[in-house]
């Protein structure tokens, strides 16, 4: 899959995004980038001790890793978000009954998501970055909790809700990088590439 928009100047940088995320994508089309997507498979385990925001982290650069290291000469994009409450890591749900645990759990308090992004090229060259968002949910009930769960959205989303869909009107306010909760913090990212010599300027990329 390639993404459409930007416009082809010569031999425009390759990018690729390491994330099956169609949030992650809708972002990148939005900066009217051309990509590739090739989702990385890697272990996700967290190593012993290690801060959820470091494990976000991590996984960003391992992912793109992964792809850099069959993909030479592209710019490989990975990335990773965790929700943390109460030093716990809230997940994907398992299901819908599991969504609503963990709504009921957010409900009317503030909550951290950490999202680590990284840039790898050449297959051994990487720089990453982590960004932590503070988010505060409005008071959510049980019915209202299963209500939500029941349109699916919140079962393939760390901590059990998109902000860029319905799961905005459980948000109350947020402090920090809104594209970050989506899942891709795309002033960190647009530093990361230009770290590489690559520039911006609306109508894509350019080396």
């Amino acid at each position: 899959m390639s993404g459409r928009g930007g416009i082809e100047r010569g031999d425009p940088p390759r990018l690729v995004l390491a994330s099956q995320s169609p949030r992650r994508a809708q972002l990148l089309h939005q900066l009217g980038l051309r990509f590739d997507v090739l989702p990385a498979d890697i272990d996700e385990s967290y190593s012993p001790g290690e801060d959820p925001g470091a494990h976000a982290e991590r996984l960003a650069r391992e992912k793109a890793l992964a792809i850099a290291g069959e993909h030479r000469g592209a710019f490989v994009i990975g990335c990773d978000t965790v929700v943390v409450v109460d030093g716990e890591v809230l997940g994907k749900p398992r299901d819908a009954t599991d969504a609503v645990r963990m709504l009921l759990r957010l409900s009317g308090r503030e909550h951290t998501v950490a999202t680590g992004v990284a840039v790898a090229y050449d297959g051994a060259r990487v720089k990453s970055a982590l960004e932590r968002v503070r988010v505060w949910f409005r008071p959510v009930d049980e019915a209202l909790a299963r209500a939500y769960a029941a349109t699916g959205e919140p079962l393939d989303k760390a901590g059990a809700y998109g902000i860029q869909g319905y799961g905005a009107a459980l948000v109350e306010r947020i402090e920090g990088d809104y594209f970050a909760v989506m899942g891709l913090p795309l002033a960190r990212l647009l530093s990361l590439l230009e770290s590489f010599g690559l520039s911006y300027d609306f109508k894509g990329l350019a080396q």
